[in-house]
Order: C-alpha cells, then structure tokens, then sequence
C-alpha cells in the first residue's frame, strides 16, 4: 500500500489502457491515509471544458475526450493537486484506477495566517494593509510565498492596496462600501468553513464579478459541497492571541435533500506579542441547503464573529531607544490588570440566503440576498482641559527639552530636565489611570476632564444580486452579473467610560468656553452633560446606493484561450447630519446633497498554448472607480460638504505571463504594469503654523489630496519543482518600483476659519511635490527558497528563507508644499531654505532590508478510518528586529519648525514606526473523523 501511495502521488505519468468501447476516461479518487472515497473532487482535462465530479464513492468518467496527448487535473479543498499526464487513443477507455491525494498542509497554514491579516483591521495611519487575506485559496507557488511568508512583513502584492481586489462569499462582494476593503474580521476564525474557494490573480476573469486589478476571491459556503465528517482542533500561538478552540462538523446531503454545515471557533489572550494587546474572539458559522429537486436547492448562510483587540502603538526612535519595540504607549494598570485605552472592537452579523437554478444543463443561475449589520468601535481617550496621559505626549519626551528654543527662535537646550524626563518616561511610562481618576473628581466644574469613549459606526447594508453561467457553445461560455448594495451607516462617538466623574461637557474640545456657539457639538441642544453610553462630538449618518453589472465572455480553442468583458456601475451617496454643529451651523444638520459616480469598465485576456504544458497569458483592463465613501466628504463628522474635485479613479492594468505547467516542475513568470490616476486621500492631523486664523498656530486639520496618480511596475517569479518522491524545492521572488507619478494638489480643511459666511473654509496649497516618490507601507523587493521533505509515513518538514527589501516610510504631504519652504508673510523662502537643503531634509526614508527564516512541520496518523494530526510553525526563528513600515508627522509643517527639531539630534516629532513580529510559533492539534 505504501509504494502505492508514493507512486500514485509523486509519479505523475500514469497510463492504464482496458479495450473497451467509447473513448474517455474513467477513475476513483482515495484519501492517501485513511483511503475512503472521495467525494466532489473536480476531474478536468486542462485546457478544455471537460469537466466531471467524483459520486458519492469517489469515481469519475470523462467521456468524448479529444485524442491525444492530455493533461488531466485532479483537485479538491484541502488536497495537493495531482496533474497527470495522459494519452487517449481512439475508442479506448482509459482507467486510470485509484487515484490517491495527499493532504495539502497549506490548509493547515491559514489557521497561523489570520494572525496576520487581523493587525491590518484598519488601524489610523497604518498605511499597512497587506494583501495575505486574499490568497488563502491560492494554489500557485508564488502566492502561497507570498501570503505565507512575506504576509508577516505586510507584502503586498503587485504593491496594490486591497480595495483593489474583490472578496465574496457566495457571490456578494465583502468589501466596505466605506473604504472599498473587506473586514477579514467579519469571519475570522472561521477557517474550516471558509476554504472552499477559489482565486483569479491580477484582473484574470472570474466567474463571479468584473473584479479589480488585484484579484478576486470567491468564498463558497454552500452547506452541499463541504466533505461529510467532524473536526477539532486546538491551537496555541505567540502572536496576537494566545490560544484557539474550533469544531466543525458537515453532515452532507441526506436522502431527503437537507445538507447543514456549522462551525464555531474562540480566541483568546491577556495579552499578544506586543505589550497590552489583549484579545478576545468568538465565531459562529452555520450553512443548511434544501434540494428540492435537480433544478432548484435554497441554501441559508450565517456567519456572526465577534473580535475585540487591544491596539499597540507606533512609536518614535526616540521611545523606542528608551523602551524596546515592543512597548506600547496605550495601555496602562488597573486594579493589578493591564488595561489598554485603544481597543478595536468588530461584531457585523452576516445572513445570506442563495437560490441555486439549474435552467438547463448548460445554463445556471445563482440568486443572493444578503443582510448585514452590527457594529465597529475603536476606542480612546477625550481631553476636555486637563494634560495629556499619554506617556508619549511630547512634552513628556527629553527630546522636547533638547529641542527647546526660546520665543525668538535662539536654541536653550534644558539639559537637566530633560535628564528628568528622560527618568520620568524610563520608570513611568504607561496610561497613570488611577491618576486619572483622581483628577476628574477635583475638576472645577465637577465634569469629567478625560473619559473613555469610542468612535463607532452601526452599519446595516442589504445586498441582492443574481449570477448568470450559461455555455453558449463548445467554445463559448458566458457569465453576467447584476448587483444592489443599499447601506446606511451610523457614525458617532460614544461615551463608554466617565472614568470616575459624574458627566463629560458636549462641547469642543479646543475652546471650553461654553457660552461661545461655536463651541457646540449641536446648537439644537446646547451645553449637554453627557452620561456613560451617550452620544456626543459628532453624530451622523452616511447613505449608499450602488449598484453594477458586468457580462464576461469566454472563449476556448485548440491554440488560443481569450475573453472580453464589461461593467457598469452607479454610486450614489449622501450624508445626514444629526447634529447641528456650532462651527458648521448652515451646512452640518440635515441631509446634504447626493452625489452620483457613473462608472464603466472593459478588459480581455488572451491564452495562447504553445504545448500542452507551456502558455502565454496576457491580460488588460481599463476601468474607472468610484470614490470611497470615506474620500468623497472632506470633513463628514462635521459638515455635508463635498470633497472638493473629487472624481472618479481611472485605472490601468496589463500583464504577461509565461507559464510551465509539468508533473514536477510549475513555474510562472510575470510582467506587470498599472495606474491609478485621479486619486483622492484624506487625512486628519496636529500642524503648526498652517492656519490663517489670528493667534491659532496649532491646528487640527483635514488635508485633502486629490488628482493623485500612483504607477506600479515590475516582475514575480513563482517556481516548484518535485526533486525526488519526498523532496520538494520552491522559490519566488518579487521586484517593483512603486512610485507617485504626479505632483497632486493638496488643500486644508480648517475648521478655526469656519464661520457664519463661510462654510467651506478650505485653503489651496497648490501641488504637492510628490513626482517620483515611492509608495509606502510594502517591501518593493522579496526573495523566497524554501524546501519540504514529505515522508511516506505522513510527516513532513520544511524550511524557507526569505530576503525583503526597499520598504519606505509614508510621507508627509503637506511639508512637501511650498508652505514649507516660503514664509507665506513676505512670499520669500526661509533663511537656509534653499533647494539642496529642503531635498536633505525631505528625503523620504528607506528602511533597513532583513532576513527572515521559517520553519514549518506536522505529522499526522490513521486512527481506523479517522486521523488525528499536528501542525507547527516558527516564524523569524533568529528573531530578527525589523521595521515594517512608518510614517512622518506632519506638526512641524514649515522649514523653520522642522530645523528646530532637527537642532539636537533627537526628533520630537520624528516618524513613527511599526515593527514586525519577532520570532514566533504555531502549534494546532487537530482530529477528523
């Protein structure tokens, strides 16, 4: 049995020829341990429509297969793909007997891989999300490398963000309306009941949507297609939570026509690799699917996954010089218990119900309808005239006594208290929340001075939409789509917390004086005493209407392979506000104006077969894209303005491919190239000496950056090649150049020149001089080899190295203006403002390259017919201290400010940085039977 299982899986030219009549192929496919018939696994001759799924004892017959030589692919969730090669000789049956698939231990790796993909929930000024939550179904070397082993580092693919990529579950896209990225969170943990999927690359066609340039990801949930059987498992992990429950258990479809799938997983730790980072998640899945006969199955899908996470915090060199880069600013201790002031916390319920029509053998039609609400919080704290508790507030920091200059601009560096400082942050350096406490009980007016609240948003979204299949001919196969999303989203903030006081004043937080009504939150209800779970600051709701449509046509020939396909979309938003805000009396209450974006799209593809085993692939698209919704409103927590010349995205993408597709070699060559133009970025921010207000040199403001275009080009290699039956080598690498191709043009939103009269208080800063610079937050090079033993005895090892490199820091905007340079009071430059040394100080950072090396192994064993198994992971087993990303703060916004804190050597408003994992593990036990 053993040499069976080593032939059947590792040699991959099989041919059995029986004299019978009629000309296909026939098999039966086996688990390799416990050999029980396998069920829905997909038989397909490559390059042809043939297809066949394997009947409820694992066996499949292909007929009226072309002759000649041929390749035929078996594969299933959960399983290494097996590819044989074949030769069908004209009125003969080919039996090709047992086949035998072996577990695909990838399968085992996303359960280690959403600990990564949850650090990207959209944290503020991340500029992090990475691109590893889409390629969990992928099968091509080059992604697993790149979700696998380049995820820790926040790779992204193709340098592309992912709200350029399309995540669905059953066909309905999971990506917010909001910022156009899907909320991994919404089914996090819910591993077993989410691998049923498939994957397009870049804008390759997708049976389900027009898709992006990223990729598209379908997640199947139907309760009829998951394998019968129960599995448990418990995992254990040094990353952001400390340990893992899961059950599931899919019955299959019974004589009577009911198939049900459930899940449900916990998450848990007091405290993740970074300091104060608890965790907490709980998961929920459950899928039931009437058929009621061969035409028509109704299937019911839920998914409820709650997540609450303690955020760590960027830090300066300077703090972590002092601290270590594992210190995190936001928590501090509470009645003994670490308690973190930054916590995000998800719980968005997700029911879908789907109809599956069968018109005719050759024409299928998918119907969705889809409700989704719940909520997202992220947590601070609010100062209302008291000090800052942050630990890293910059007059708590040495540096700003080294920086120090006095009123006339002369450098007195205070040596001796910043020696104190430097004490006081060593030995004090966390959240004083009991002295917090304290101070909102002695406060003159009795109120709260600083309480706990978080910035929340209630969404409840209603999606429908119908799928069309239909193959039109041998050669012409059509897919069509048509989609609505209706959302409606509450945006406010919510007191969570007095903090020992007995209410917190609704008012502004930079001006106090409560009898000024520019101070207000809302005039319709002046000077409020705001209680533990009241809304206050801003209260508003956002409204969306979208809807699009795509058509795709496939065609499949002998030597070419091509499609075309089409969208059209149509957006529609709107804000209301519920609050009558002081500083925006005339705009801010009420619904605002709708604003419509009409979008469209076309793309193609072209396969051409040099052999049966060799390709050349091309794809192209030109698309514009909506705005998000967070983009289209330049100040939406306060007013009902519109982003000033905001337009539509207009994309471009095309790429090349050479292909190898052998039994023992797989490799895929790639060329890429795209463009984004007429971006629009928003972002809030502290910036002195930018406001035209008199006396008011510190402002909170909203820059506004649009007509931006980003150009990404480059190269990815992906190679696998079967050495010897038990040794495997793998290799990827990938080279871009992600650069801003444009100078854009920056303006400011400050709400200190709000007045009566104007409403819009918008200041053009003309272009920002971005041309040239790269874009931020991805390594531009990564470099993987990695090798695998698979031993016949079902235990494996490997180990892969990998080389990332030409990662840079975010830059700031608004100090790359001619505000930085020119004193805007005489319209010169400043003293020692010339072109070289605004270049040196401008100079956009580049971090430091690393190594990372990973380990990975497992064994599993045949108990009777069931398997019990064990699966371990070390990430950066040398534990090596890397930097995964950062950027610059914008507060010191002219030549004159940044000098001064340039002067000691010792950045108070340096740029802050995030850093990876250093070496970490995963262990997951786990049982079928």
């Amino acid at each position: 049995m053993k040499k069976l299982v080593i032939n059947a899986f590792f040699v991959m030219q099989v041919l059995f020829v029986f004299a019978q009549t009629g000309t296909g192929i026939s098999g039966k496919v086996v688990d390799s341990k416990t050999q029980k018939p396998l069920q829905g696994v997909v038989a397909s001759i490559q390059n042809t429509n043939l297809t066949q799924i394997t009947d409820g004892i694992g066996k499949f017959i292909i007929p009226d297969v072309p002759i000649g030589k041929q390749l035929l692919q078996i594969r299933t969730q959960g399983y290494k793909d097996q590819l044989l090669q074949i030769e069908i000789i004209s009125e003969k049956m080919l039996d090709l007997g047992v086949v035998v698939l072996e577990e695909d231990i990838t399968q085992e790796q996303q359960l280690s891989l959403i600990t990564i993909t949850e650090n990207d929930l959209g944290d503020d000024n991340s500029g992090s999300e990475n691109t590893a939550g889409l390629l969990q179904a992928s099968r091509d070397a080059f992604q697993q490398v790149a979700a696998f082993n380049w995820g820790q580092s926040r790779f992204r693919i193709r340098g592309l963000d992912n709200e350029y990529g399309t995540t669905m579950i059953n066909g309905i896209s999971m990506n917010k309306i909001y910022d156009g990225r899907p909320q991994f969170g919404n089914w996090g943990g819910l591993n077993d009941a989410t691998r049923n999927q498939e994957f397009s690359m870049g804008s390759a066609p997708s049976d389900y949507t027009f898709g992006g340039i990223l990729g598209t990801q379908e997640i199947n949930t139907r309760a009829s297609i998951y394998r019968p059987g129960t599995r448990v498992s418990f995992s254990g992990t040094n990353t952001n939570y400390s340990w893992r429950a899961m059950g599931t258990h899919a019955a299959g479809m019974n004589k009577d026509g009911w198939a049900y799938t459930v899940s449900g997983s916990r998450r848990w730790a007091r405290e993740g690799y970074f300091e104060g980072s608890d965790y907490g998640a709980n998961s929920l899945f459950a899928s039931v699917e009437k058929k009621f006969n061969e035409k028509h199955s109704l299937n019911f899908t839920s998914i409820y996954a709650q997540n609450t996470r303690g955020k760590s915090s960027p830090n300066s060199k300077e703090v972590n010089d002092i601290k270590g880069v594992k210190y995190n600013s936001y928590w501090g201790w509470q009645n003994g218990k670490k308690r973190n002031s930054r916590d995000k916390d998800v719980e968005e319920p997700f029911l879908m119900l789907s109809h599956y029509w069968k018109i005719t053998d050759k024409t299928n039609l998918n119907t969705n309808v889809a409700y989704q609400s719940g909520s997202i919080g992220n947590t601070r704290l609010d100062i209302q005239s008291a000090n800052n508790p942050d630990p890293t507030y910059y007059r708590n920091l040495p540096s700003y006594y080294l920086n120090y200059h006095s009123t006339a601009g002369d450098w007195l560096p205070k040596y001796g208290e910043a020696e104190t400082a430097f004490q006081n942050f060593s030995n004090n350096s966390q959240i004083n929340w009991n002295e917090i406490y304290t101070a909102n009980q002695n406060t003159k007016l009795g109120n709260s001075a600083i309480v706990l609240y978080e910035d929340r948003n209630d969404d409840k979204q209603i999606t429908a939409n119908s799928l069309l299949n239909s193959t039109l001919s041998d050669n012409i196969s059509l897919n069509a789509g048509v989609t609505f999303r209706k959302l409606k989203s509450h945006n406010f903030q919510n007191l969570l917390d007095l903090l020992g006081g007995p209410y917190f004043l609704d008012v502004d937080n930079f001006n106090t004086s409560i009898s000024d009504d520019a101070t207000q939150s809302d005039l319709n209800n002046p000077n409020r005493q705001i209680k533990e779970g009241g809304t206050y600051g801003y209260n508003y709701n956002l409204m969306a209407t979208v809807v699009d449509a795509f058509t795709q046509f496939k065609f499949r020939y002998n030597k070419f392979d091509f499609y075309l396909a089409q969208s059209f979309s149509k957006s529609i938003y709107q804000r209301e506000g519920l609050y009558k805000n002081g500083l925006y009396a005339g705009n801010s209450f009420g619904k605002g104006s709708k604003t419509t974006f009409e979008n469209f799209g076309f793309k193609g593809g072209l396969t051409y077969k040099i052999t049966g085993r060799q390709f050349l692939d091309f794809n192209g698209v030109y698309m514009t894209k909506a705005p998000s919704l967070r983009n289209t409103f330049a100040n939406a927590r306060l007013n009902n303005n519109i982003t000033p010349n905001i337009e539509s995205e207009n994309i471009f993408s095309a790429d090349a491919s050479y292909i190898l597709r052998m039994p023992k070699l797989k490799a895929r060559l790639t060329g890429y190239m795209s463009k984004v133009q007429n971006s629009t970025d928003i972002s809030f921010f502290y910036a002195e000496n930018i406001s035209d207000s008199e006396g008011d040199e510190d402002s909170f403001i909203s820059e506004i950056v649009t007509g931006l275009n980003k150009k990404n080009i480059g190269a990815e290699l992906g190679i696998e090649y079967q050495i010897t039956s038990t040794i495997e080598i793998t290799g990827a690498a990938s080279y871009g150049q992600y650069t801003i191709d444009n100078n854009p043009n920056l303006k400011i939103n400050d709400d200190a020149l709000a007045t009566t009269s104007n409403t819009y208080p918008i200041t053009d800063f003309g272009q920002t001089f971005l041309k040239g610079t790269r874009q931020a937050g991805t390594p531009q090079q990564a470099y993987s080899l990695g090798i695998e033993y698979r031993d016949p005895k079902f235990w494996w090892i490997g180990a892969n190295v990998n080389y990332l490199a030409d990662t840079y820091l975010d830059i700031s905007n608004i100090l790359r203006t001619n505000n930085f340079s020119i004193d805007k009071t005489t319209g010169l430059s400043y003293t020692g403002a010339n072109e070289e040394s605004v270049r040196k100080v401008l100079k956009q950072e580049k971090l430091d390259p690393f190594t990372l090396v990973n380990l990975t192994g497992g064994k599993s064993w045949k108990i009777k017919s069931n398997t019990f198994g064990v699966f371990v992971t070390m990430n950066n087993v040398f534990d090596i201290e890397y930097k995964t990303g950062g950027f610059e703060q914008s507060r010191k916004a002219t030549f004159p400010d940044l000098q001064q804190d340039l002067v000691s050597g010792v950045r108070a408003f340096g740029p802050k940085y995030f850093y990876g994992y250093g070496r970490t593990y995963f262990v997951n036990l786990y049982f079928n039977f």
